[in-house]
């Protein structure tokens, strides 16, 4: 089974190198491409990747996950489009797990914990294993039949932020939403740089606002102003 890997990415020199050698240096990946679409870093994120040969570079003139993972899509040369942020680690078995996902499912993703020994992140980590919209989200990578994401009309670029809980939405009133019983590893470096609680705060208000409708412009202000992110 071949895979189009697309990864988005924004000023991520400290993880995309990591993620793009592991991909890279895996025994299947003669089975899948590698995408990096990036919106305009300026930290050195694609110089960090450019003697990759194996990885193919974008450049999205707008810094926003949907047009850069939807620009990935259009440039993809296979059926299966996997969308993973730049933070992940990915199992090593990933290839695999996907492929055997794929045998009865179009749409799904994984379970995740944090890189964290912290009691309070390993709950929000057992709740990923449930179905209701509020545990998804991009962290946990999404792998989709190019097919069922055609249908989808992709990700809505109206979203520029939460566009991966709107795609979710949308494939689950068509499909069955399939979560792999095994875990990515995603950065817990938010709730490092704020308390625990404000970050389920200005994560619960994300999403309250995004089911009322509220612009997402509006929601990425919130969310990256009340904590504090260089970029969002």
């Amino acid at each position: 089974m071949n895979i189009s890997i697309i990864i988005p990415t924004l000023n991520e020199v400290a993880n995309i190198r990591r993620l793009c050698a592991f991909l890279c240096n895996h025994q299947a990946n003669d089975y899948f491409e590698i995408i990096v679409v990036d919106g305009g870093s300026t930290d050195g994120t694609i110089d960090s990747i450019s003697d990759l040969r194996k990885v193919t570079i974008l450049n999205s003139h707008i810094a926003s996950r949907a047009v850069q993972m939807n620009l990935g899509a259009a440039n993809a040369s296979f059926d299966v489009l996997y969308f993973v942020h730049a933070d992940v680690i990915l199992p090593y078995t990933f290839h695999a797990d996907l492929q055997q996902a794929l045998v009865n499912y179009q749409v799904g993703s994984y379970r995740y914990r944090f890189d964290s020994t912290k009691w309070l992140l390993r709950i929000n980590g057992y709740f990923t294993r449930f179905s209701m919209l509020w545990c998804r989200g991009g962290d946990q990578t999404l792998f989709i039949q190019r097919s069922l994401f055609d249908q989808l009309g992709g990700f809505d670029e109206y979203f520029s932020v939460m566009e991966d809980f709107d795609l979710i939405r949308r494939a689950k009133k068509l499909t069955h939403f399939h979560i792999i019983p095994k875990e990515v590893i995603v950065s817990a470096r938010k709730y490092e740089h704020n308390h625990y609680l404000r970050v389920q705060w200005a994560n619960l208000q994300a999403f309250r606002m995004y089911r009322n409708g509220v612009k997402p412009e509006v929601i990425r202000h919130f969310y990256k102003e009340s904590l504090k992110l260089a970029t969002y």
